[in-house]
């Protein structure tokens, strides 16, 4: 049986929700996250990097999201519905699956770390300090980084339903995470589109399993 090394709200989350939309059996090996919200050191014992989510399959052990997405559309779709029969759609399904990762999350993991040097576990003394340079660079820099790329996710999604096209695909999973993140982090409000998109993730009964599968699943904002 396949199994999910599942951390709390993390990454973890659309492998679950995968699993779901594929109807596959799973189990759910659960980690908490640390005081300092990073993932407990027990991972390591799974995979050397000690990050989630982690895939089981039959002695396989695969790591990262998007790795383990695609190893389950080539393996557990047969009929190929998480991925589309359209070429000009399997380029857009190609790029949001290293999108996500490769582009959009490492500004939006910057901007909750900027965000939070005014806040504990920063020393006491320090946070002054950290709560001035991490607005100062949110304002001049990175606001505008993650406000074009809402502006480009908004203008994809206002041609089409998912991201690879007319019906959702593994590119849509994998683009979850960091959708959620940009509306609950991003700052910014006028975004339709995307929003439409979350509200069609979440009226899934495959999503909603997958949340009641791994525990309330919450991007709280910065």
């Amino acid at each position: 049986m396949l199994t999910v090394h599942h951390l709390n709200q993390s990454r973890s989350q659309r492998v679950l929700w995968a699993l779901e939309e594929l109807e596959q059996p799973y189990q759910i090996v659960r980690y908490q996250r640390e005081k300092t919200m990073l993932a407990p050191d027990s991972l390591k014992k799974i995979h050397p990097l000690g990050k989630s989510p982690v895939l089981e399959d039959e002695g396989l052990v695969i790591a990262e999201s998007g790795a383990i997405l695609e190893y389950l559309q080539e393996t557990y779709d047969p009929e190929q519905r998480l991925k589309p029969h359209d070429v000009a759609m399997r380029q857009q399904y190609r790029f949001w699956l290293h999108y996500a990762e490769g582009s959009l999350m490492p500004l939006l993991l910057m901007k909750l770390v900027f965000s939070s040097l005014g806040k504990p576990p920063v020393p006491f003394g320090f946070r002054t300090i950290g709560k001035a340079l991490g607005g100062g660079i949110e304002k001049a820099w990175l606001n505008k980084q993650i406000a074009t790329h809402a502006r480009f996710i908004e203008s994809e999604l206002a041609q089409r339903p998912w991201f690879a096209g007319e019906e959702l695909s593994m590119a849509d999973v994998q683009m979850s995470f960091p959708i959620f993140a940009l509306l609950a982090r991003g700052g910014i409000d006028d975004l339709p589109h995307t929003k439409a998109w979350q509200k069609r993730v979440e009226a899934r009964p495959a999503w909603q399993r997958a949340v009641q599968q791994g525990g309330p699943f919450s991007l709280p904002g910065s």
